[in-house]
């Protein structure tokens, strides 16, 4: 017997989140096929089995996390062995209601589901079994997992994913409405096995409505929204980042109508010889990986409080920042200095089509020294942005705008455009973060330089 564990598939993974289960017990399993889908920190990615056999039994099951390492299924090998054993006793304590024995099934019967975590007991367990059964083949697995916890109906739900797939935004409605099984089917428990605690609460916050939870405050109209793996993981390394970094900001503003006007007579030589166009964001990309390739102390690593070192990377590795779906995605152009503009386009652009669909590969996300973020075509004008550790820089892009300025004793509108560069104080000073931005600049203003 083979303990299939948690696998690590990014640098920054500490948990995943099993997605779907491609094989169920009882399956045939062939190495290279596909066993199952990982959500992590970064994408959902699918992994493959490296030794045959047949799947035993999932320990993890759609929905729920694990560490990496943990065991999360068995395969049978046909050597057996003491995995089920070890594998029980890493697995998460059950309740003395479901460790009883129970009669067995018909020879012939269907195998029961297991009541889920969130807690059915025997007696409900064939009609969530079934109402789950039903849902499987049209709903995603984080929307299975809602309708088990919330003991939704999912019967009269029309999905408006792809094939009629139910998701979890199909679910707003019932879970805000409080909508639930029908007793029938809803889990029942006896009043000696409720907790003292448990049988409190809701008085207690029928006393006191600011002391509801988020899933019960009436008051404030809250409903709970599931956060997924990546948001979880964005929100934990922003938070490291900003308490442990000491952030510094410089901003600088630049004369962009050179740009822009290049941009265009690009854009419209490059339309006519039916290329894709180039946009702002490319422009910027280059021009910061000339910037970072003059000024290479920008292009650090800190090596932590207890190293003596820090890392000076020589190639220039640019990460842009991506609003996908899920969260907060840094996708990476590698060697970004060596790259002409239309390149560097083409690879964006393909690099945000995966981070929408969350089929980025871990070396996609990894390896990068320094990063963009543009919110300029949300017409936001300035901003400054958190480091994405263990990078020491980041880029915070805002808006091209048409400005009135002085050129010469006249007053003309031109394009500006501000830009914040925030810096880890630790390992760059603010008289070689305004160098950098004083070569970014020059480089905007005189853009022949970008494409040279």
């Amino acid at each position: 017997m083979i303990e299939i564990k948690m696998p690590r598939l990014s640098d920054t993974m500490e948990e995943g989140a099993i997605s779907t289960w491609h094989k169920r017990p009882g399956d045939t399993v062939a190495v290279g096929d596909v066993l199952v889908e990982i959500e992590t920190d970064k994408a959902v990615m699918e992994y493959e089995a490296y030794q045959g056999g047949t799947l035993a039994e999932i320990l993890v099951p759609e929905g729920q996390n694990a560490d990496i390492g943990a065991p999360i299924a068995l395969l049978d090998d046909g050597t057996g062995g003491p995995a089920t054993a070890a594998a029980a006793a890493s697995a998460p304590s059950h309740s003395p209601e479901r460790a009883q024995p129970t009669a067995p099934a018909p020879a012939d019967s269907a195998p029961v589901a297991e009541p889920s975590a969130a807690g059915a007991s025997p007696a409900n367990g064939t009609a969530n079994g079934a109402a789950n059964g039903a849902a499987r083949q049209i709903a995603s697995p984080l929307v299975r997992k809602l309708a088990r916890e919330n003991h939704l109906d999912l019967s009269h739900v029309t999905g408006s994913g792809p094939g009629g797939r139910i998701i979890r935004t199909d679910l707003s409605d019932l879970l805000a409405a409080g909508h639930v099984a029908t007793p029938q089917s809803a889990p029942t428990q006896s009043p000696a096995a409720v907790p003292p605690a448990a049988s409190a609460a809701p008085a207690a916050a029928s006393a006191d409505p600011g002391s509801a939870t988020p899933e019960t405050d009436d008051v404030r109209g809250t409903r709970g929204v599931p956060i997924s793996q990546v948001r979880r993981v964005i929100a934990r390394r922003l938070s490291a980042s900003a308490r442990d970094i000491p952030h510094f900001y410089v901003t600088a503003v630049a004369d962009a109508q050179a740009l822009m006007d290049l941009r265009a007579t690009l854009n419209a030589q490059l339309t006519e010889a039916g290329r894709t166009k180039v946009s702002v964001n490319d422009l910027l990309i280059r021009a910061c990986a000339l910037a970072l390739r003059e000024h290479p102390d920008v292009n650090v690593s800190y090596g932590g409080d207890t190293s003596s070192i820090m890392l000076v990377h020589d190639r220039v590795n640019v990460g842009v920042a991506v609003a996908a779906e899920s969260g907060l995605i840094v996708p990476v152009i590698r060697d970004a200095d060596t790259k002409t503009v239309t390149q560097l386009g083409a690879e964006a652009k393909k690099l945000v089509a995966l981070a929408a669909e969350r089929k980025l590969t871990p070396a996609q996300t990894s390896g990068g020294t320094f990063t963009i973020s543009n919110l300029g075509m949300y017409g936001v004008e300035h901003f400054t942005a958190i480091i994405n550790p263990p990078e020491s820089a980041i880029l915070a892009v805002g808006a091209t705008t048409r400005e009135p300025t002085v050129v010469g004793d006249t007053l003309e509108p031109r394009y500006r455009l501000r830009y914040t560069l925030s810096v880890d104080h630790r390992v760059i000073d603010g008289a070689l973060a305004a160098k950098f931005l004083q070569t970014l600049t020059n480089l905007v203003e005189h853009p022949w330089m970008i494409i040279a």
